[in-house]
């Protein structure tokens, strides 16, 4: 596991954040600390993903949103980057990653995979899903006026979700994986399309973008058309 000199708190839960980060942006370190303060987590692994299996190839290569997380999590001392996704030639999966990951932190720490609620609404879909309950917890984040309610998942989603769903964060740290929880985010959303359309069109995107990552795309022309 590569990362940067920033070193999450061993032994605590920690936090696996993956996606493109096409480009990282503010509501992304937002969850990662709501994460951290509300499911009392030691630190959180960013994943920045390679070649994604289940969505549309990213705008900027890996090399330049691997740098933009590593500029986005500098001061952060809980905060580490693990670049194994955006090193493989194979597009990038989770259940692979988490067992990687497994072996490199030993099969007793407690490791939370967190993800929006959209995202968790598809995850019967995903490369090998139910193995992902062996290797980590799933917690999961929704917005204030967003109830995630079992009847809105698929029948297989829906069973997984009644029997592992604990309402006490506490369960994070009773076990390395299996279960589920969920918290509110009270950061504001905003998507990575959005802020890509604001740069393209030249529009104000400082409030969305830390200053070291908006400095990094306008040196490098990225999102400009």
């Amino acid at each position: 596991m590569s990362s940067t000199a920033n070193r999450p708190v061993a032994d605590q839960p920690l936090g696996i954040l993956g996606g493109t980060f096409d480009p990282i942006h503010t509501a992304h370190l937002r969850l990662a600390e709501e994460a951290m303060d509300r499911l009392h987590l030691g630190g959180v692994l960013w994943v920045p993903a390679g070649r994604p299996s289940h969505r549309a190839q990213p705008l900027a290569d890996s090399g330049h949103r691997l740098e933009m997380v590593r500029l986005a999590i500098a001061n952060e001392p809980r905060f580490a980057v693990d670049d194994a996704e955006v090193r493989a030639v194979e597009p990038s999966y989770t259940v692979p990653t988490l067992e990687r990951l497994r072996q490199a932190l030993g099969q007793d720490r407690p490791l939370v995979l967190l993800m929006g609620a959209d995202a968790f609404l598809g995850l019967a879909s995903w490369h090998r899903w139910r193995e992902l309950f062996q290797l980590a917890h799933i917690g999961v984040a929704s917005r204030p006026t967003f109830t995630l309610d079992a009847g809105a998942m698929s029948d297989e989603l829906a069973e997984e979700f009644r029997r592992r769903h604990r309402s006490r964060f506490s369960a994070l740290a009773a076990a390395p994986a299996g279960t589920i929880v969920t918290f509110p985010l009270v950061a504001g959303t905003v998507s990575s399309t959005e802020v890509r359309e604001k740069l393209r069109q030249g529009a104000a995107a400082a409030e969305l973008l830390p200053a070291t990552v908006l400095d990094y795309i306008r040196r490098n022309s990225l999102y400009s058309n």
